[in-house]
């Protein structure tokens, strides 16, 4: 099994690496009797179109077979506030200089203690998409947060029954599964940004104050970069794409950059048909530093619906959306109004089939 999500009472010599305060704090959370579990897309599909607040679309989802949806599901779309995007002032790392362990502690006791007057989900998924590199990610989101929650399970592997198989015979490593604790709703005075706390050495965090998806999808990946770091991968943030070059040659380039700053869009650009392109994989994957092997960590696409029009092709793969328009077609159909009409940073979670190849490992 890839990394621990079990504590073995004989290998009591290990407890002191595998447990720290915050890891404690926040592991307990997961198993009050306020949480419920979801285990498969199609509970998680109904759940967000019953949220408050979220627009089903009349546009359907494709290959709902096979992504282990509803077969009648829609592309829906919940929004959040007055933010739209990540919140960079809200982070704040254990280990880091001046960062006071013991103040953090306190923050994280008292907000998990306000935390038991919610109900929560929690829910389970695989980061890492070869058995090479596959790390357990545990996320607990309360009741309103549904459309958070399904999206999370989109985006990265739901742990099923045929993944769970995988995963227990990736290669072990001796790190924690991912504990990930989210409460949007959470207040305090001192942070009125939001506190995104990170224990990385004990694969923990808690994401408090903050509504916005693409803090549960980064600090996810956050973690998971840390422990390919850990164990000889290098952790890239970036897009992968495959050129096909006459007489046979090909040639494989990736795009880095910060979130937004068009790594996706130069992933998925194909050139006006003068070179036949493979897009590889967009977002998240890590490089073994021995044989050089790539292992994708997600197998969705979580990006900007800036470029893209309604008549795009792309939006057919879509299966949440973030902070995007609605309106009404000639038809009388509930569509989406996209290219960040309605505020900047409109977000999409599209299916793996929005591209032809998308590779889980390659070289």
């Amino acid at each position: 099994m890839a990394t621990i999500g079990k504590f073995n009472r004989s290998e009591v010599k290990k407890e002191n690496q595998l447990f720290s305060r915050f890891k404690t704090l926040v592991e307990t959370a997961f198993y009050g009797n306020n949480v419920t579990k979801v285990t498969n897309l199609q509970k998680a599909y109904h759940l967000a179109t019953q949220a408050l607040g979220t627009v089903v679309t009349d546009l359907p989802v494709k290959h709902t077979s096979d992504l282990g949806l509803p077969e009648e599901a829609k592309m829906l779309i919940f929004n959040d506030g007055k933010i739209v995007g990540r919140t960079a002032a809200a982070r704040v790392v254990i280990g880091h200089p001046g960062v006071d362990s013991d103040y953090y502690q306190g923050i994280l006791r008292e907000a998990l203690y306000q935390s038991k007057e919610q109900n929560f989900y929690t829910a389970d998924v695989v980061v890492g998409l070869d058995e090479k590199f596959m790390v357990k990610s545990h996320l607990m989101l309360p009741e309103g947060f549904e459309n958070n929650l399904y999206s999370y399970l989109l985006n990265f592997q739901i742990a099923n029954e045929q993944w769970q198989e995988r995963y227990e015979d990736s290669v072990s490593y001796e790190e924690n599964d991912i504990y990930l604790f989210a409460d949007p709703n959470w207040q305090h005075p001192d942070f009125p940004f939001g506190l995104a706390l990170f224990d990385p050495e004990h694969n923990v965090a808690a994401i408090l104050g903050l509504r916005y998806f693409g803090e549960l999808k980064k600090g996810t990946l956050t973690l998971a970069w840390a422990t390919a770091h850990r164990n000889n991968y290098v952790a890239c943030h970036g897009g992968i794409k495959q050129y096909q070059l006459p007489g046979g040659n090909k040639y494989t380039m990736a795009a880095f950059g910060l979130s937004g700053s068009g790594k996706s869009t130069i992933t998925l650009t194909q050139h006006g048909g003068k070179y036949k392109v493979d897009v590889l994989h967009d977002d998240a994957f890590v490089i073994d530093r021995d044989t050089g092997s790539t292992i994708a960590l997600e197998p969705a696409y979580f990006d900007k619906v800036q470029d893209y029009p309604l008549t795009h092709n792309t939006v057919d793969y879509y299966l949440t959306m973030q902070n995007v328009g609605a309106t009404k077609d000639k038809e009388g159909k509930t569509v989406p109004v996209l290219q960040d009409i309605r505020n900047g940073n409109g977000r999409t979670v599209k299916s793996r089939y929005v591209t032809k190849k998308s590779s889980r490992c390659f070289r």
